[in-house]
């Protein structure tokens, strides 16, 4: 193995995007086989990155979601075409907004104010899994605004269900791919089953088993202080600007965002993806999912109209599973067929190789960042296969 270009690579991102912090792990075989961390941590510029580190995980979490959903599969306690009203009633009658033209920018997301009708089919676990559900991903819609002010901000994830489920279906479940509220409302339906919050059925059933510690949804004071530093890309100047350290996601003080909600050190999510990669079994043995299970979720869902409406420039090679994107042309890729993961709004990406046992976690903190997802994650991702075949 010869990790020097991508060492370059890395060692040269602050030059060349202006990227303030990094760090990256791959591991293989629950070994670690390559570790940089570069740049700072604090907004001064004057605190290296370091292990304990604290990021906000945004969309990654979306691939811990379904690890805990698909456990619950496993056991048999859901089933991936269950209406979601079987443990959520809030969305046993949903609306429809007449129109709606998907991937606008900015989205014009519908409101009970525009003509609406009511949906015809159930929304679906596996509908929600794969974003085909037709929820939206407002999250300043005025129903959510209101039960946050109705409650003090104290409404819980379960809580919170109720003003997703009154904002119009953005089309009919099951028709196209929209990016949406869905692991959310997962997380809430998983809630629902075990009885426990989500947090504590996580803890109890992912990150204990695995022997993690280093992983949250609320920090505390103390937590806060470890937190990297956010930046944010400027839509007009291109500027990289700081930002508060805080999560639009997180839609109350109690909520626990199965989307977007994690904050977690950048070994603790790795240690999750190599557990993924290496057939669901963690270094120690513990099992968090069955090979069969990370099968199915590395099985493409959507059809072809969904793809056209999921696919961009920078990954016209995947298509989408359950919650997570999954090569379908590995000829042009160098990861095979069965490749996932997923990537967030502050630039992390994850890759998860189950044939190689082989698992990436980048880990960077910068909001509206399109050349992260464009250029920084396929060029990681050819580079350490690159220097693994060397």
């Amino acid at each position: 193995m010869d990790f020097s270009r991508l060492t370059k690579y890395l060692d040269d991102l602050e030059k060349d995007y202006g990227v303030p912090g990094y760090d990256l792990i791959i591991k293989k075989d629950h070994q670690t086989i390559f570790r940089r961390m570069g740049g700072f941590s604090d907004y001064d510029r004057s605190v290296p990155v370091a292990e304990s580190d604290l990021y906000i995980m945004y969309s990654a979490t979306k691939v811990i979601t379904m690890t805990a959903a698909m456990q619950l599969i496993e056991q048999g306690k859901i089933g991936l075409d269950d209406p979601v009203t079987k443990y959520l009633p809030e969305f046993a009658k949903m609306e429809v907004a007449d129109h709606c033209v998907l991937n606008q920018w900015p989205p014009q997301i519908p409101t009970l104010a525009d003509p609406h009708h009511p949906a015809k089919t159930p929304i679906t676990l596996r509908m929600l899994m794969t974003m085909t559900a037709g929820l939206n991903y407002d999250t300043g819609g005025a129903p959510i605004l209101a039960l946050k002010e109705a409650t003090d901000n104290q409404a819980t994830t379960r809580e919170m269900m109720a003003a997703i489920a009154e904002m119009p279906l953005l089309f009919e479940p099951g028709t196209h791919y929209s990016y949406s509220f869905g692991h959310d409302v997962i997380a809430a339906m998983i809630e629902a089953v075990t009885g426990q919050t989500y947090g504590d059925y996580l803890e109890e059933h992912l990150f204990g088993p695995l022997r993690i510690r280093d992983a949250y949804f609320h920090p505390d004071d103390t937590l806060q202080k470890r937190l990297t530093a956010q930046y944010m890309v400027d839509t007009e100047s291109g500027e990289i600007r700081p930002v508060e350290q805080t999560n639009i996601y997180c839609l109350s003080d109690r909520y626990e965002s199965g989307g977007a909600g994690l904050v977690c050190t950048a070994e603790a999510y790795s240690t999750v993806m190599d557990a993924l990669a290496c057939g669901g079994a963690g270094k120690d043995g513990a099992r968090i999912l069955s090979p069969e299970s990370l099968a199915r979720m590395a099985e493409n869902q959507l059809t072809p109209v969904m793809l056209s409406e999921y696919q961009m420039p920078w990954r016209m090679e995947y298509g989408y599973g359950l919650g997570v994107r999954t090569l379908i042309h590995p000829e042009d890729s160098p990861t095979p067929q069965g490749e996932f993961g997923w990537d967030s709004a502050g630039g992390a990406y994850t890759l998860v190789d189950p044939v190689n046992h082989i698992s990436i976690l980048y880990a960077q903190e910068i909001l509206n960042m399109i050349r992260s997802y464009s250029e920084i994650h396929p060029t990681l991702r050819n580079l350490v296969y690159d220097a693994l075949s060397r």
